[in-house]
């Protein structure tokens, strides 16, 4: 299991980009598929973003595809997620989560799915 770090949120108005960072450190990070969620006020978790243990794979939900992009950085050990046009409705906690022991192409989506999980970072878009 790895420990996982996020890091960039903040406020923006919209049409606005920011870019999240996580760091992992403990063992499995190659290993892991990583996603992000995010939880906006009054509402539950969802899914926003995942990339394969490789790298070469990667899905997106609907209301971010286009506008979000998620890579990483094995050698670092990091996970990001540039998010570009921000909109208000991009407003929420962010949350990165790892998926250890994936097969290679995984773009796992589900919560369950995922074993590890960071602390969130604040992320607030103004109109």
């Amino acid at each position: 299991q790895v420990q996982l770090v996020e890091s960039g949120g903040g406020s923006v108005q919209a049409g606005g980009s920011l870019r999240l960072s996580c760091a992992a450190s403990g063992r499995g990070f190659s290993s892991s598929a990583m996603g992000w969620f995010r939880q906006a006020p009054g509402k539950g978790r969802e899914f926003a973003a995942v990339i394969s243990r490789n790298g070469l794979s990667t899905y997106y939900a609907y209301s971010v595809a286009g506008r979000f992009t998620i890579s990483r950085d094995n050698a670092k050990n990091t996970v990001y997620l540039q998010m570009n046009s921000l909109k208000p409705e991009d407003t929420a906690v962010y949350y990165c989560a790892g998926n250890t022991h994936s097969n290679w192409f995984a773009t796992p989506r589900a919560e369950e799915e995922f074993d590890s999980w960071g602390q969130g970072t604040q992320v607030t878009v103004s109109s």
